[in-house]
């Protein structure tokens, strides 16, 4: 893993402008803050930076756009948000090669889809059935489907030891 460096708090006004435009409405209504501006500056260190990295992810992923409404970002003790989605969200991810339901549910939710491709930094879906459904993404350190040894590691740091990365953490699996 790389040193960490300090990350300064980021203002929704020093943002460039494409990425205040793809959160356009997104972000309003969370945690109460009437819109986008004032919740994301209301975010931590460590939630920007998760919710950056999400970002990120689900863009180079072609799957920003199913997100709608982000109701919760957590950069520490894990690393993921809340959300509501498109409906199209649940379709797309069931045809998609990248992405499977294998291991992909928790014993507490109705089911979920994790990235396939990757060892490391992994997205994984989840969502409990309703109207709207209610999303989730969070990021696995280590996948469980890559190789034995993944599984091991996904087995040993987020299951026996419930150890959750942090945005760092992730950041740093992303790049490898």
């Amino acid at each position: 893993m790389e040193t960490t460096t300090p990350v300064s708090l980021l203002r929704w006004a020093d943002l460039p402008a494409d990425l205040r435009e793809s959160l356009n409405g997104k972000l309003a209504g969370m945690w109460g803050h009437p819109n986008d501006a004032a919740a994301f500056d209301s975010l931590s260190v460590p939630g920007q930076q998760a919710l950056l990295l999400i970002i990120s992810r689900l863009v180079k992923r072609d799957l920003w756009q199913a997100v709608r409404q982000i109701s919760n970002v957590w950069g520490e003790g894990g690393v993921g948000f809340e959300f509501t989605a498109w409906p199209m969200l649940h379709s797309l991810l069931s045809q998609r090669n990248d992405f499977t339901r294998l291991f992909a549910n928790h014993g507490n939710t109705d089911g979920g889809f994790v990235e396939k491709d990757r060892a490391a930094s992994v997205m994984h879906f989840l969502y409990l059935e309703g109207t709207p459904p209610k999303w989730s993404l969070h990021f696995d350190l280590y996948s469980p489907l890559h190789s034995p040894l993944g599984a091991w590691r996904h087995l040993r740091h987020e299951v026996f030891s419930a150890a959750k990365p942090d945005w760092q953490m992730i950041r740093d699996g992303l790049r490898s």
